[in-house]
């Protein structure tokens, strides 16, 4: 037992909090040199443990971090935007990695315990946190968190930042000046969100938006915007939201534009049901490997659901015009890569995925078979 927790079990023995006064008795009674310094940083630490996620909170303030992610006790990676790397935050055990991760799910009404040892939530702060203890994991207790950016970006900082050419960011600026349904895909960390949020920030202001998301984490700078969260089941498994639940309930609050942030199941099936009946402009994001395989994607999603192949496709092919793939480049940047046009093909019905223009990292367009279409969906 280290220092640190001989003093939190004394002052936990006298029910005391981790005051200097208690704290030096503690130090004392443990037959330790007691010292204002000494004093002062162990009750610092003890606070760093029951506030805030304890040694992590200098990483998870850092501006330009996007993920921390705790491996062990002693490997904590951070993500400052150009890929992982090792930090020297270390806990003293794993014990109190472990101590953490129960309280951070505690704080959100959320059960972290050998008999649910997983847990996903967001905290008040906004930061998502995923927990997983040593019972599943090998290396002991292991902590992913996602950092909102802390600045709402816009489509022209995506143009500054030269994550978007200025010709594809006019085609997405019409997308939705035009009130075209598309899907924004791409991989985890690839900024499918921080992009939709940015496009949906240029719906004009007499529009309301209500989104659906299992995590709240769109934010965009709208006057008129509804965000609805899910909510999952309590300790004895009830109460449950599901993102299916929030889209059947947002089709009656009278959205001009509906968007689920991240389509991942059963919900498929009633975002394009909505997109079906009247609700122009509606969006979404999607993990996808490549635009050309959302189709696929969207396949098995769709089986969740209960909907068929061929139906699947009937709905996707008059509810989804465009599809929008992001990826991170191998500097960090996150990069808009393609837009593609969903065609149904003559005989079968389903849908293919054509390119209508691809992006280089250099600036350089390369047109596909569907621009001409791309361009017709685009115009006023």
């Amino acid at each position: 037992m280290t220092e640190l927790e001989e003093v939190r079990s004394y002052l936990v023995r006298h029910g005391q909090q981790p005051g200097p006064v208690e704290v030096g008795a503690a130090l004392r009674s443990l037959g330790e040199l007691v010292s204002d310094q000494r004093v002062r940083s162990t009750v610092a630490a003890l606070r760093r443990e029951s506030e805030g996620a304890g040694p992590l909170d200098a990483l998870l303030a850092e501006p330009g971090v996007t993920d921390v992610l705790v491996n062990a006790p002693d490997q904590v990676w951070v993500d400052r935007g150009a890929g992982l790397e090792l930090s020297p935050v270390r806990f003293g055990s794993a014990e109190e990695l472990r101590r953490l991760a129960v309280r951070l799910a505690a704080s959100v009404g959320r059960r972290l315990d050998d008999g649910s040892p997983f847990v996903d939530a967001r905290l008040p702060n906004g930061v998502r946190v995923h927990a997983v203890l040593g019972c599943v994991a090998e290396t002991g207790t292991c902590m992913s968190f996602r950092v909102p950016n802390r600045r709402r970006l816009t489509l022209d900082d995506w143009v500054s930042a030269g994550s978007v050419s200025p010709a594809v960011a006019e085609l997405l600026a019409g997308l939705v000046r035009a009130k075209r349904a598309f899907l924004v895909s791409g991989g985890t960390g690839s900024g499918k969100t921080t992009l939709l949020g940015a496009l949906l920030s240029l719906v004009p202001p007499a529009e309301r938006i209500v989104i659906a998301e299992d995590s709240r984490e769109l934010a965009p700078q709208h006057p008129h915007c509804l965000r609805l969260e899910a909510r999952p089941p309590n300790a004895e498994g009830a109460g449950a939201i599901t993102l299916t639940d929030l889209v059947r309930q947002a089709l009656r609050m009278r959205p001009d534009r509906l968007v689920v942030g991240e389509v991942r199941g059963a919900e498929l099936v009633d975002l394009l049901l909505a997109m079906n009946t009247g609700h122009e402009g509606g969006c979404g994001t999607v993990h996808a490997n490549s635009a050309g395989a959302v189709p696929a994607r969207l396949e098995a999603l769709a089986a969740l659901g209960g909907l068929s192949r061929d139906a699947l496709h009937a709905q996707l092919a008059a509810a989804v015009e465009v599809l929008v793939h992001v990826r991170r480049l191998p500097d960090g940047r996150r990069w808009v890569d393609e837009l593609r046009v969903l065609r149904p093909e003559a005989d079968s019905g389903r849908c293919q995925a054509v390119p209508a223009v691809r992006c280089e990292p250099d600036g350089r367009l390369t047109r596909g078979d569907e621009w001409v279409r791309l361009n017709q969906l685009v115009s006023p």
